[in-house]
């Protein structure tokens, strides 16, 4: 787990090499072990370090082959390295270091861009081949690690966060009006390759991208599961999805073992992480750190779940830390948390995870997370109504119980003089449930969620909180493997007991009743969600600051209708209103966008 930027010359002339060094500086959160330069011709790689596979200085970065004339600058972990680097041993490839860097450098040596195929893991790199000039960029399967681009005439940067281009300079940092029509109506999440900067774009899950020294691209999309019924799991009943899920999960928690250095889990107490847990136990881990998190109550709503991280915590017999934040540290929380955004992020719980990492981090260095279980079993409460209706209903239907608000409500919250388009979310929400590859209305649903909303909301949102701390965390409901498998499975298992049902089926294999059976929780932060006192103090500062005024995304009247009644404007899923507002406006100002 690191950070990675670089710059590519277009126009016969040599990178900027103290942008890169700027960008490089800008993401030493997250890798604070290391820093390395590299500069050939047209392209130049910085990096920062985080040590958690090889400790030793062989595995630094950007890290070179001489012989097969490669550079490479890698953020990630592949989970399969030793089995990687056996095979490529098989093949004559000789390595110097025991690090999952010189393996990817390798594996693209043999396969060149299908070395991804290959991959089980978290990642984004750039190749940059010596001889053809040519520089290659690839993510993740379902983009648990960042990648920013930022193209000017002549040149193109890229950076494992937008701050970091910010750093270097010469950004195009106007609004980009599709986005935020998805930000004010998709939930807040801005789909790729967009965000909230006309001047910032963003590389695909799933995708490898081939630069070549004339600045031309070509995108590959190197994975898309079907989400339908399939002919290998034919004649599996109830009992036989269970025992499937729980095999593939079972290995994807072993995979995310994999380092040099102690693994803890975030133990929220639910059913997800709790699984996490029970089968790193399962294994015979011994003395696992488990951390868990909770806030002072507001509005009669609790802030903790300790209740049920103690007891996982007590049957597992883990080294447990409760973590206790009181109201009063979350403006400044909220400010850190906000500056460690790569893109701003409305729910509340980002500024949970970001706290959670700063404890975290002075324990161990990588944990597992829960994170995604929802997405891929269907754990939300806006699937069920997907249940039954027709393919072609589905859009109509998810935008009743998911979108913030309808298209025309915008007009009635953005100033005239910002230039929003048409309904832009509405459209790319249509256009992607429309696409074939799914059986049923449900399967599209998830489809859209885990490629599109997961990737930039609650993954993003763990990324960015605990980098900004260097703590890795690894999401095993994410495997691919495991994604593949989940998407196959029949919708109404996946809904069965008010939604994730095969997954509670698995749970009660090894988890205490009281765990599978509870009601659906979550990471609660009442302060923010019910905009307490010192919430709403920051709230309204920057939305009467001198650079809210001049930047004018929202009209007056508008804002005066949410400030005089801070908790009851509400989107379709009960988030704030208010904060969704302000949020935007805090992250321009910490950003330094004028």
């Amino acid at each position: 787990m690191c950070g990675l930027s670089g710059e590519i010359r277009f126009d016969g002339t040599f990178p900027d090499l103290a942008a890169v060094e700027r960008m490089t500086d800008r993401l030493a959160a997250r890798g604070p072990d290391g820093r390395g330069l590299w500069s050939r011709g047209a392209v130049a790689l910085g990096h920062r370090r985080l040590k958690i596979i090889d400790l030793s200085e062989r595995g630094d970065q950007p890290m070179t082959d001489p012989d097969g004339g490669l550079t490479v600058v890698f953020n990630g972990c592949l989970y399969n390295h030793r089995e990687l680097r056996a095979e490529l041993e098989k093949a004559g490839h000789r390595f110097h270091s025991t690090s999952d860097t010189e393996v990817l450098l390798q594996a693209y040596r043999r396969w060149g861009t299908q070395c991804v195929d290959h991959f089980a893991g978290m990642f984004a790199f750039a190749v940059a081949e010596h001889h053809s000039g040519r520089v290659v960029l690839g993510r993740d399967r379902l983009g648990i690690k960042p990648l920013y681009t930022a193209a000017r005439p002549g040149r193109l940067r890229f950076a494992s966060s937008l701050p970091a281009l910010l750093a270097a300079g010469d950004v195009d940092t106007a609004l980009d009006p599709v986005a935020l029509h998805h930000y004010l109506s998709f939930h807040s999440v801005v789909p790729a390759p967009r965000t909230i900067l006309a001047g910032v774009r963003k590389l695909p899950p799933a995708t490898v991208r081939v630069i070549e020294p004339d600045g031309t691209e070509m995108d590959h999309l190197y994975w898309d599961p079907p989400h339908a019924r399939l002919p290998q799991h034919a004649g599996m009943d109830a009992q036989d999805w269970r025992d499937a899920v729980l095999d593939a999960l079972r290995t994807a928690v072993r995979r995310r073992t994999v380092a040099d250095v102690p693994v803890g889990v975030l133990l929220s107490g639910g059913l997800d992480s709790s699984l996490v847990v029970a089968l790193l136990a399962e294994a015979g881990a011994s003395g696992l750190s488990t951390f868990s998190i909770g806030f002072d109550s507001e509005g009669g709503e609790s802030g903790d779940e300790f209740t049920w991280s103690d007891l996982v915590a007590k049957r597992y017999s883990t080294d447990h830390h409760r973590i206790s934040i009181p109201s009063r540290e979350l403006p400044e929380a909220l400010d850190d948390a906000v500056l460690a955004m790569s893109e701003p992020m409305v729910s509340h719980d980002v500024v949970a995870f970001h706290l959670l990492g700063r404890e975290v981090s002075r324990h161990v260095k990588v944990v597992q997370s829960g994170q995604g279980a929802d997405e891929i079993f269907a754990g939300y409460d806006w699937y069920p109504p997907m249940a039954g209706i027709a393919r072609d209903e589905a859009a109509a239907a998810y935008g009743r119980v998911f979108v913030d608000r309808p298209h025309h409500e915008l007009a009635r919250m953005v100033d005239a003089a910002v230039p929003l388009p048409g309904d832009a979310s509405g459209d790319f929400v249509r256009d992607h449930l429309a696409r074939p590859g799914a059986d049923a209305a449900l399967d599209a649903v998830l489809r859209l969620d885990s490629q599109v909303m997961l990737v930039d909301d609650p993954v993003k949102r763990v990324d960015n909180m605990t980098m900004d701390w260097g703590l890795e965390a690894r999401v095993p409901f994410l495997d691919h493997e495991l994604v593949e498998l989940a998407a196959a499975c029949p919708p109404e298992l996946k809904l069965a007991e008010g939604g994730k049902g095969v997954l509670k089926a698995a749970g009660r294999t090894l988890l205490p009743v009281e765990i599978t059976d509870r009601p659906k929780g979550y990471f609660p932060v009442p302060a923010i969600r019910h905009m307490a006192g010192p919430v709403l103090r920051r709230v309204r500062d920057a939305l009467g600051a001198p650079e809210a005024r001049a930047r004018g995304i929202f009209r007056d009247d508008y804002l005066r209708e949410l400030l005089s009644a801070p908790e009851q404007h509400r989107t379709t899923l009960g988030a704030n209103a208010l904060w969704q507002a302000a949020l935007l406006e805090i992250w321009l100002q910490a950003q330094g966008v004028t």
